[in-house]
């Protein structure tokens, strides 16, 4: 099975190279600015004219208002908008319709509880992403913080959309993990980190290999 990977949070042309020298297939770019990877949407227009055709370049917001949306895609050619936030159904309904851009919803998991709320997304996102849901206090992320959580939650489960595992994954649990899961798509990004907000271009590339050999 060829795992699809996603770097999230490349915010500096050396990680681009990196990512897409060693076989990434989505690019993250974060617009969320209390994010250690948030990248300015001019920056981020120049990253994205280098990425080449069949690799996505996706854009990950944390609920954004109308105005930030139409700033950012205005300038920022996306291939798929990630909302990482606490967007309604009908928010995200309303965002895919105005921009007919392919939505992926992140769902926030620390219990089996929490996989009911993937169900809501289903008729209004084009796919999932489950990852690790963020430690209740104010320093924390919607995302990005490096926590995992119990991979087995999603063994034998089925989709109606296609998803990507994200939370906490790194080179050495990434075969774990995906043999727990099941996953085709995984995403990473402190995983591929040498310090917040700085991907570290070997870390990315052995990644990327320990996926190519799963």
């Amino acid at each position: 099975m060829t795992i699809q990977v996603k770097i999230c949070g490349i915010n500096h042309p050396q990680a681009l190279q990196a990512a897409l020298t060693g076989g990434a297939r989505y690019i993250g770019l974060v617009f969320y600015e209390r994010s250690p990877r948030y990248v300015a949407p001019p920056l981020a227009a120049e990253l994205a004219r280098t990425i080449p055709t069949g690799v996505r370049t996706v854009g990950l917001f944390v609920d954004p208002d109308d105005a930030y949306l139409e700033h950012v895609v205005s300038q920022v050619p996306l291939d798929l908008i990630q909302l990482h936030g606490e967007e309604t159904p009908m928010r995200v309904a309303g965002i895919r319709s105005t921009y007919a851009i392919p939505i992926m919803k992140a769902i926030k998991i620390s219990g089996a509880e929490d996989l009911k709320a993937a169900e809501r997304y289903l008729a209004v996102s084009d796919r999932l992403l489950f990852d690790a849901k963020p430690p209740a206090n104010v320093a924390a992320l919607p995302g990005g913080n490096g926590l995992s959580f119990d991979w087995t939650l999603l063994a034998n489960r089925t989709w109606e959309r296609p998803w990507m595992l994200s939370g906490g994954l790194n080179a050495a649990n990434l075969a774990e993990a995906v043999g727990i899961t099941g996953a085709g798509a995984v995403d990473v990004s402190s995983g591929v980190e040498d310090r917040p907000g700085h991907k570290d271009p070997e870390r990315i590339r052995e990644f990327l290999h320990t996926a190519a050999a799963l």
